[in-house]
């Protein structure tokens, strides 16, 4: 139905850091657009990073940003080529393992979400690459061989940035890598605006709102755009297709890569009951106790099946709506996917009622006596974002109630994560044939932050293409203004998501720009100083 493909991720530590970082400034530097995801030691109250105000959010991820520690770096590099067919692109992907010098917290949750998923917190003691967090305590962010020159390289080549559920993962990412965090929400997003001029894009903003999936966490809406991009590739149908192209790793340097394979998605004639609580938001309380399936393509598969009885049944909403009879109870927001799916909306309604996910996830508090759980696209989590949360979890952004992988990956550290969600969540059931159950181990132990940020940049790649196409004309008008030899930035990749991060439970995302009324803080005045050397800010 899909062809299937297999990812070289390449693997980096700190005994060959310096060895691989020319390759990874030059990826960064000749790329369109790079996407990052991270793994997590924690995300401490999840009730709290699901606040109603927005504001206390933003208080909260703070509080975990300067708590915690990035365990696991990923970004991604999609290079568009020109001399090939329209929107191939050329992929090269890094997963950094990394290790925060000062005291931080690290949750049972998270440990234990990336311990099933093939994490190697040995190898994180023994070879992590160092860093301190907050404002640069010595030495120089520009110069050097560092993960904090790496994120100011990074800064310096002012490509579009990629992420998915991506508030929890910029805040990390600016405490650990850039300066300390702001107190103040608006600041924070002024100074986001003018280091990444190129623009932020969140994945999971643009499954739930543009696509408009019937789940958005991050395996699915990458197994889902990867079915989508190849069916419209086989069926010889019009327009442009996503083509993925890998560097060859030959020599030592193969030494470093790790594959990950994507198999082609598949109708099982095994198991067919499906964890709806997984199906929905891409992580299940019961995690490999549940004795129903996780597996993301069979959810997948299920949901197209299911396609036109969902609309025979809309339809029959709406008549009853017209001809003026009763609704029941909660039924106009759960038409629509299986029933439990709840499109942009990260609260479980079961959960909600009964608040049956909060002691579960509550069982196992941290020393806080929070329970951590950022993974995926939940708390964060598709995917999301880390280890106890499973993918970047809606989760991550989901309090106490139910939260996509995306969130719960996250902490786990997502996606995802989706692998994050989807590798965690995979469950067997005892009548489950024994390919399912390798396909399990599989996946479960292939869990990494670069593999997530892969997965997110193809769903970016693979909306581009989409949204553009039924749009008309934009991909054209792009061509036209680099032919035409502009110098001036160029057109957005999608103008309609262009800055804005998704945020769970709420209707509308939260816009990265700086108004009339806000400053930036002084700690990023300096290093805007720093990285542009004294040239203009952009934004």
């Amino acid at each position: 139905m899909t062809c299937s493909m297999v990812v070289p991720v390449i693997d980096v530590h700190n005994d060959n850091f310096k060895e691989l970082w020319p390759a990874m400034v030059v990826a960064i530097k000749t790329s369109s657009f790079v996407a990052l995801d991270t793994e997590l030691s924690g995300l401490g109250n999840r009730k709290s990073l699901l606040a109603e105000s927005i504001e206390d959010r933003y208080k909260a991820i703070c509080h975990a940003a300067r708590s915690r520690s990035i365990l696991s770096l990923g970004f991604a590099c999609y290079k568009k080529m020109d001399n090939k067919a329209a929107d191939t692109y050329l992929v090269q992907v890094y997963n950094l393992t990394l290790l925060c010098s000062e005291e931080y917290i690290i949750e049972p949750q998270s440990v234990q979400f990336l311990v099933q998923h093939g994490f190697d917190f040995n190898k994180q003691y023994g070879q992590g690459i160092p860093y301190c967090k907050g404002n640069n305590k010595g030495g120089s962010d520009d110069r050097g061989v560092h993960i904090r020159t790496l994120f100011t390289e990074l800064l310096r080549a002012r490509k579009p940035l990629v992420l998915h559920n991506g508030l929890i993962d910029m805040a990390f990412l600016y405490q650990s890598f850039y300066a300390h965090l702001p107190e103040r929400l608006a600041t924070f997003t002024a100074d986001l605006s003018e280091m990444f001029p190129a623009g932020i894009y969140d994945t999971k903003y643009v499954t739930e709102f543009e696509l408009r999936l019937t789940a958005s966490y991050l395996e699915y809406a990458y197994k889902k755009c990867k079915l989508d991009n190849s069916r419209r590739l086989t069926s010889g149908a019009a327009g442009p297709h996503v083509h993925v192209e890998f560097c060859q790793y030959a020599g030592h340097m193969s030494t470093y890569v790790d594959y990950r394979a994507c198999p082609a998605v598949v109708f099982s004639e095994g198991q067919t009951d499906v964890c709806q609580r997984f199906s929905a938001f891409g992580w299940c309380p019961n995690g490999t106790q549940c004795p129903l399936s996780h597996d993301t393509d069979l959810i997948i598969l299920q949901d197209e099946k299911g396609k036109e009885d969902k609309r025979k049944k809309r339809k029959r909403h709406r008549e009853k709506k017209k001809g003026g009879g009763d609704l029941t109870e909660g039924s106009s927001i759960f038409d629509g996917a299986p029933e439990n799916k709840v499109p942009r909306m990260e609260v479980d309604p079961v959960e909600t009622a009964g608040d049956q996910h909060k002691g579960t996830a509550e069982s196992c508090p941290d020393s806080d006596g929070n329970v951590q759980q950022k993974g995926g696209e939940s708390v964060t989590s598709d995917s999301e974002r880390n280890g106890a949360l499973n993918d970047n979890t809606d989760s991550r952004t989901a309090t106490t109630v139910s939260t996509d992988d995306d969130t719960n990956r996250k902490t786990n550290a997502d996606n995802d994560v989706e692998t994050r969600a989807g590798g965690a969540g995979r469950q067997t059931s005892t009548d489950r044939s024994a390919e399912a159950d390798q396909k399990k181990k599989a996946d479960s132990g292939t869990h990494r932050a670069g593999f997530d940020a892969f997965m997110t940049a193809y769903i970016f790649a693979c909306s581009c293409t989409l949204i553009k196409k039924e749009a008309g004309g934009e991909a054209v008008e792009k061509e036209e203004h680099k032919e035409a030899g502009h110098k001036e930035a160029e057109p957005a990749w999608l103008p309609s998501c262009l800055n804005k991060i998704y945020l769970s439970g709420k209707a509308a995302p939260l816009n990265v720009f700086k108004s009339t009324f806000s400053k930036s803080s002084k700690a990023h005045m300096q290093k805007m100083e720093m990285v542009w050397g004294g040239g203009k800010l952009s934004g």
